[in-house]
C-alpha cells in the first residue's frame, strides 16, 4: 500500500474514532507505518525549514510547557541520528531538567519520533515535555541549532558506516565534523558513540583520540556513567545486535580545554 493510500484510509477511519497507524490501547504510534530507509545520504539537499542561527529555534514549538515555566531554558543533550527516539525516550526521565533534541535526517521516521513523544506526554502528564525531535541535515546544520558550549552531551549511535573509501567523507564522525562538535559542546561535555561495525568503531576512535579537545573517558567513569549502559539497551539497533549476539564498539569522550 502506497504512502497516500494509507493516509487516505488513515483519514476515513479517524472520522469514525479510529486511527491505524497508532495503538489503540497505548495511543502510540505503530511503527510499521513509519519504515523508511535505513540509511540517507547526507550530502544531499532536503528541503525543510532551518534556523538562521540557535536564537531563531522556536523553543514553545518543542517544549510548550517548558517554556511556560522557563523560557530561558535551552537544549543541552543532542541525539544526532536518533532513529526512532528509543534514547531520548529512555533519557528523559533520568534527566528531567535537561532539554533534549533527536536530528533525525529521514521525514516517515522524524514523524514517528513526534508522534511518539507526543503520545507519551497524553498518557503520562507532566512526563516527557523535555524531549523533541526536528528533521535536519545535522552534517550541515549543526551550528543552525546549538551556540557556544550549549551542550553537554551527545550521541551518535549506530551511525551509517559508509564502507566504501570513497563515501567516508559522509561519514558523521571526522576530523572536520569534531571541529564543530568541540564548538557546541561545553567543556566538561560528553560525546558518546558506538556501532556494531568494528572498522567503524575503530574509525571513530582514532578520529576522537587524535583531536586535540577531546580525551577518552577511562575505566572506572564509563561504569559509573548510567547513559553508558542506554547506548545499546535503549536503541533498535542496539537490541537487534543483542538478539543477535553481535559486538559493540563504544568510544566516550569528554571535551576538554586547550590551554
Amino acid at each position: 500500500m502506497q504512502l497516500e493510500e494509507v493516509k487516505t484510509k488513515s483519514n476515513k477511519e479517524e472520522s469514525m474514532g479510529e486511527n491505524p497507524t497508532h495503538n489503540k490501547k497505548t495511543g502510540l504510534p505503530r511503527k510499521r507505518f513509519y519504515r523508511a530507509r535505513a540509511h540517507s545520504n547526507p550530502l544531499s539537499d532536503s528541503h525543510f525549514p532551518i534556523p538562521i542561527s540557535p536564537d531563531e529555534v522556536d523553543y514553545s514549538l518543542h517544549y510548550p510547557e517548558v517554556v511556560k515555566v522557563d523560557p530561558s531554558k535551552r537544549i543541552e543533550f543532542a541525539d544526532v541520528g536518533c532513529g526512532f527516539g528509543g534514547l531520548l525516550i529512555a533519557l528523559a526521565p533520568l534527566f528531567p531538567d535537561n532539554l533534549m533534541i533527536g536530528m533525525e535526517l529521514r521525514d516517515k521516521v522524524t514523524e514517528y519520533v513526534k508522534e511518539r513523544i507526543l503520545g507519551l506526554r497524553t498518557t503520562n502528564p507532566g512526563q516527557y515535555q523535555n524531549i523533541s525531535v526536528v528533521r535536519t541535515n545535522s552534517m550541515k546544520y549543526i551550528p543552525n541549532y546549538f551556540g557556544k558550549g550549549q551542550l553537554k552531551k551527545m550521541f551518535f549511535l549506530f551511525p551509517d558506516p559508509h564502507f566504501k573509501e570513497k563515501n567516508h567523507r559522509r561519514r558523521v564522525i571526522s576530523p572536520f565534523l569534531l571541529d564543530e562538535y568541540a564548538y557546541v559542546l561545553a567543556v566538561g561535555g560528553i560525546i558518546y558513540t558506538i556501532t556494531d561495525v568494528e572498522e567503524l568503531g575503530e574509525w571513530m576512535k582514532s578520529c576522537l583520540e587524535e583531536h586535540p579537545m577531546f580525551e577518552a573517558l577511562t575505566t572506572e567513569e564509563l561504569e559509573a556513567d548510567q547513559v553508558v549502559k542506554l547506548l545499546t539497551a535503549a536503541t533498535e539497533e542496539g537490541q537487534k545486535v543483542a538478539r543477535n549476539g553481535g559486538q559493540t564498539f563504544r568510544a566516550v569522550f569528554r571535551r576538554i580545554a586547550i590551554h
